[in-house]
């Protein structure tokens, strides 16, 4: 199809048009995202990127609106046009702004070139919008597909975006599981170590995963430096090794994660927290005794194993006692709430209503139904400690309140018949310490709590083996 000029004038704004577009399509290849940091007025400039950024992406959004509005209200289409225009320059302020960030920092990667020739395509096809919506004739016609191919490359490059300063994974980490076997994302492989057990894989990597890889992975490489891998770590950047094995003082990587937050050197950069103090003293002593990639364990570290949740077991199926259980509940002035839909969750048991008139006759009452009773919420009633022995034989019990009883914990032992048994409260009791002392060989039992009981210790919870 021929275009046809209705004026010189507009004949000038295409052949120009064509120009800018040559011009940004060179801008890699004239200024190469080389991986070095040039002058710090660039950076200056450019760290006003993720600012302005926000602009372009507004207005683009905002035109399919104003040309579907138009339909309507014939006034909002000159709207749109006006609004489509001021796209393109917010479009051009935006990426100067980050090439500028880019090429100052010495920000390389196939993340940064992908959200760089994002924005030069994304800039193109605007500035095409702007000139085919104004066109004549036949070429108007285009229109609605170059605003739509707009719209896809709009996306896709502020995905590139969020990927740079997120990490690739941001959007899809969560994404339901339908939609992850839809696209082919249903399994997450797991990263290859040739050393798994190492100390480097099991507890080094992850350090440098969450706080390093954004901006020395694989869509961002800063100072030539990558540390997705063992062997690219050791190989060092553009300042050469970071990594000198057994001389932590001449290794540049420990050296910047010990500056002072507010150094101009100090990493991670980019306002991220700093590295606790046991993941430096990790990394000191890896590198102090040789940086290996196969050693399982270093001399003086010692790093717990992380706690394990077991699957909580699931209670027996009680819907025929249904019936059963709210009219003995009811009876009993307490609820026998379900934990959730799934039944086999259990059931908790509620006496907030009954307070003082619930005693250890009332509990007696409800034994029948003790399998399938996890929680128990007895505080501030008339229960004592004849009331263990009825406790030993709610078998799923995982948590026990007792807080504001008169029980003195005679009978505590009975407890230890409760493997699933987690959570204990004895606050405001009369518990001492000789009567708990059943209890530590209970090894799941995590939370005690006896605040204001003879057996208060120096904190107000007890964790227990």
């Amino acid at each position: 199809m021929m275009i046809r000029f209705r004026s010189p004038g507009v004949k000038v704004i295409w052949a120009a048009s064509l120009l800018v577009s040559i011009g940004l399509l060179l801008l890699p290849f004239v200024f190469r995202l080389d991986g070095k940091p040039h002058a710090d007025w660039q950076q200056f400039l450019g760290r006003f990127h993720p600012l302005v950024v926000h602009l372009p992406v507004g207005l683009i959004l905002l035109v399919p609106v104003l040309e579907f509005a138009g339909r309507v209200r014939p006034a909002l289409l000159e709207a749109a046009m006006f609004v489509l225009s001021l796209s393109l320059l917010s479009c051009v302020l935006a990426l100067s702004l980050g090439y500028l960030l880019a090429y100052g920092s010495g920000d390389a990667g196939a993340g940064v070139s992908r959200h760089m020739w994002g924005g030069i395509a994304l800039t193109i096809a605007v500035l095409g919008c702007v000139l085919v919506r104004g066109a004549a004739g036949g070429v108007r016609g285009f229109y609605p597909y170059l605003l739509a191919s707009v719209m896809l490359l709009l996306a896709w490059t502020a995905h590139q975006g969020g990927s740079l300063t997120h990490g690739d994974k941001y959007l899809t980490e969560y994404l339901p599981r339908p939609l992850k076997r839809i696209g082919g994302m249903g399994t997450v492989q797991a990263k290859a170590f040739d050393f798994p057990d190492s100390f480097y894989a099991r507890h080094l990597y992850p350090i440098f995963d969450a706080n390093c890889l954004v901006c020395h992975g694989t869509q961002k490489v800063k100072g030539g430096l990558r540390m997705d891998t063992y062997d690219r770590l050791m190989r060092g950047g553009k300042e050469g090794a970071v990594i000198i094995p057994g001389k932590p003082e001449r290794s540049i990587l420990l050296e910047r994660i010990t500056l002072p937050a507010d150094h101009k050197k100090f990493m991670p950069s980019e306002g991220k927290p700093p590295l606790k103090a046991e993941e430096i003293a990790w990394i000191r002593a890896w590198i102090q005794q040789g940086a290996s990639e196969e050693v399982k364990s270093l001399a003086g570290i010692d790093v717990p194993e992380p706690f394990r949740e077991e699957p909580v077991p699931q209670v027996g199926d009680y819907r025929k006692l249904m019936g059963e259980i709210t009219q003995t509940a009811k009876s009993a002035g307490v609820t026998l709430v379900p934990v959730s839909k799934n039944l086999g969750d259990g059931l908790i048991l509620n006496t907030v209503n009954a307070g003082p008139k619930f005693g250890d006759a009332q509990l007696a009452g409800l034994v029948r139904f003790a399998p399938y009773i996890v929680e128990a919420e007895l505080g501030r009633t008339s229960v004592t400690d004849g009331s263990f022995a009825t406790l030993g034989k709610f078998g799923h019990l995982r948590a026990l309140h007792l807080e504001e009883t008169s029980v003195t914990g005679a009978g505590l032992a009975n407890l230890a018949q409760l493997p699933q048994l987690t959570y204990l409260n004895l606050s405001g009791t009369q518990v001492t310490q000789a009567s708990i002392a059943p209890l530590t060989s209970m090894k799941n039992l995590r939370h005690v709590y006896l605040y204001n009981t003879p057996a208060q210790p120096a904190s107000a919870e007890r964790q227990t083996p």
